[in-house]
């Protein structure tokens, strides 16, 4: 013994789908809402004192990992810089690049050749980047 399914008639002649279905609310007692004009401003372009201003310059470097032979990229020389900013630069890094990192004597340690996207961190954060070494 199957189950038997119940069909849905798809052909016209059932209940009209395109009715509204708030249409027979009525608005009675509800306070009204003065509509108020949009403002439009015409977009102008970022004007050019209010330029980022550069944070210091940040080497990034490709070198060999220890151990396992695979690459490293590591962005050091922060200037002026906390532990708890660097931290969460390194957590940035690693959500973009989608691989570990550690934080090392000051500079940021991520794992595999991620430099074009620390770059682009790096860049959005204010610093100036260097690719330094090999």
């Amino acid at each position: 013994m199957g189950k038997k399914h119940k069909k849905i008639a798809v052909e016209g002649g059932g209940g009209d789908l395109s009715t509204n279905p708030f249409g027979a609310l009525e608005s009675k007692g509800l306070p009204e809402r003065e509509i108020a004009p949009r403002e439009t401003q015409p977009s102008s372009p970022p004007k050019q004192s209010e330029k980022k201003k550069s944070r210091g310059r940040v080497d990034v470097v490709r070198q060999r990992s220890a151990g396992s032979g695979g690459w490293t990229t590591v962005a050091k020389n922060f200037v002026g810089i906390s532990v708890e900013e660097k931290n969460a630069l390194k957590k940035t890094i690693q959500k973009r690049c989608g691989v570990g990192g550690t934080l090392k004597n000051g500079a940021i340690e991520i794992q595999g050749d991620k430099r074009d996207q620390i770059r682009e961190v790096l860049e959005s954060a204010g610093f100036r980047v260097v690719f330094a070494g090999g």
